[in-house]
């Protein structure tokens, strides 16, 4: 029986898959990836398009966001995919959201240094024609936030690996096994050096016993998307309100971020009972993408609930007005997490293989930067 060869050999054709054939393939490996669907369909086509820095914990894994920007950007030059540098702001309707704000500013020089700034409901309201004008107090700032197009993005890197980096990509592939230097597949085995199991929500079907150990959870969140706006209509900055600064973890450390949640806590029961924090981000063809909700556990149903839809909706009403709020789209969306302030999971159940899971909705900021720590150590 034939046997293929290459030196290196990723599972998944996700964003982190994806992200760590092209750090392989930049190190001079010969490169195959495996996905089992015909195209990408998980989480890294259901999201925002978000390169949220701005949102990840503070220090190394903020570093990491930011370089992961840098690939995005040059991928682009190289692809002519859309990446739109909008940056991001955060609205503040309420005393204590600019408490947060102004508290994780003075305790977080990285991000100064990198022009987040706090500015002034005038200033806020000339970058963002989308804003709420209404009870306004101020917003936060900040440059580095990147906007993708995830439907459009992970298709075309996927190409881009293939063309630049002679990359073999296998769609319809099913990895059976792993027992160095066998990959043994649905099309045929493989024999390589090393592997990198990126698989993503389905993190079962190898190395059951690592993953059972892992801490590892699903998380289900239920998103929307609006129709092309009109007359070529564009967001510009990226949009959130409070609830996401009780979300993300650059504002864990804020003291001020106890008060916001009680107050939440009171008005917004049933939005923090089910996870919701609301963002707002646009395609590359108009339409803007709301969400979104969080649920945690092993085993999450499939089905969508309107009642957090409407939700997701009154919420983004406090914040953003849009020329047509017309839904076209919704979805539920599916992604593994970790819920014990770890931001990756990064294991080596036998030599040469290394299992990569868990970076948790922030797969399409993080993954480019932290495929090449891995990579390259």
């Amino acid at each position: 029986m034939t046997v293929n060869r290459a030196d290196t050999a990723v599972v998944g054709g996700g964003i982190v898959g994806l992200a760590h054939a092209l750090a392989a393939a930049r190190r001079g490996d010969r490169v195959v990836l495996f996905e089992r669907d015909d195209y990408a369909v998980g989480a890294s086509i259901r999201n925002f398009g978000m390169i949220w820095s701005i949102g990840q914990q503070r220090g190394a894994t903020y570093e990491r966001a930011l370089r992961s920007r840098e690939i995005w950007l040059e991928t682009a030059a190289k692809t002519g995919l859309w990446a739109a540098e909008t940056g991001s702001l955060h609205l503040a309707h309420h005393p204590d959201e600019v408490d947060v704000l102004e508290e994780f500013l003075a305790t977080t020089p990285a991000a100064r240094e990198r022009g987040v700034r706090m500015i002034t409901p005038r200033e806020t309201l000339e970058r963002s024609g989308t804003t709420r004008a209404d009870g306004l107090l101020a917003a936060m700032w900040s440059p580095t936030e990147l906007n993708v197009d995830p439907r459009r993005a992970i298709p075309a890197l996927a190409s881009h690996l293939v063309a630049e980096y002679g990359v073999d990509i296998r769609f319809g592939a099913t990895v059976r096994g792993i027992d160095l230097p066998t990959v043994e597949t649905t099309d045929g085995d493989w024999s390589v050096d090393r592997a990198y199991v990126c698989s993503g929500n389905d993190f079962e079907t190898l190395y059951p016993d690592v993953f059972a150990e892992s801490g590892l959870v699903r998380c289900k969140l239920q998103m929307m998307r609006t129709g092309p706006q009109p007359d070529g209509w564009e967001l510009g900055p990226m949009l959130c309100g409070g609830l996401t600064l009780l979300h993300y973890a650059a504002f864990d450390e804020c003291t001020s971020k106890a008060r916001l949640a009680e107050r939440m806590g009171l008005e917004l029961p049933f939005h923090r009972e089910n996870g919701i924090h609301v963002l707002l981000s646009q395609t590359a063809d108009g339409r803007l993408t709301i969400g979104d909700s969080h649920a945690y556990a092993k085993t999450l149903d499939p089905f969508e609930d309107e009642a957090i839809n409407q939700a997701v909706l009154d919420y983004l009403d406090t914040f953003a007005v849009l020329p047509d709020p017309r839904i076209t789209e919704r979805w539920v969306g599916y992604y593994p997490s970790l819920r014990d302030g770890r931001t990756e999971l990064v294991v080596e159940p036998e030599p040469g293989v290394t299992v990569v899971n868990g970076v948790g909705g922030a797969g399409m900021t993080l993954s480019f930067g932290l495929a090449e720590d891995i990579i390259n150590t």
